[in-house]
C-alpha cells in the first residue's frame, strides 16, 4: 500500500494481541491478578507501618511546645500527627477502594466468559 496509511506487511482483519487470546490468556490474567493484588496488599501494609514509625519519631523527637488554636492551646507535635494521620486515612480509603475496583473487576470478568 503506497499511500503511507498502512505498513506494507499489514492486514486490515489484523486482530489486537489482547483480542487474540483466549481462554489461556483469561487464566494468565487472574494470576497477574493475584499477584498485582499482593503486591498492592504488600505495598499497603508497608505504608502503614512507616506512617507508624513517623508518628512514633514525631512524638519522641519533637518538644513540648505549645500553640494556642482559637485561643486553646494545642501541642505542637499533634500537628504533624495530625498530617501524618491523614496521610494514613488516605491510604487506607484508597486501599479499600482498589479492593472494591478488583472485585467488581473479577465478577463483570467471569460474567462474560
Amino acid at each position: 500500500m503506497g499511500d503511507g496509511s498502512q505498513p506494507d506487511n499489514a492486514q486490515p482483519n489484523d486482530a489486537r494481541p489482547d483480542e487474540r487470546r483466549g481462554l489461556e490468556g483469561a487464566s494468565s490474567d487472574l494470576v497477574g491478578t493475584k499477584a498485582a493484588a499482593t503486591s498492592l496488599d504488600r505495598r499497603f501494609w508497608m505504608a502503614l507501618l512507616l506512617y507508624a514509625v513517623l508518628g512514633l519519631l514525631v512524638w519522641f523527637t519533637m518538644g513540648d511546645g505549645k500553640v494556642f488554636v482559637h485561643g486553646k492551646p494545642v501541642e505542637l507535635r499533634l500537628v504533624p500527627l495530625i498530617v501524618i494521620g491523614g496521610l494514613a486515612l488516605r491510604t487506607l480509603v484508597a486501599h479499600q477502594a482498589e479492593r472494591i475496583r478488583r472485585q467488581d473487576g473479577k465478577a463483570s470478568g467471569s460474567s462474560s466468559l
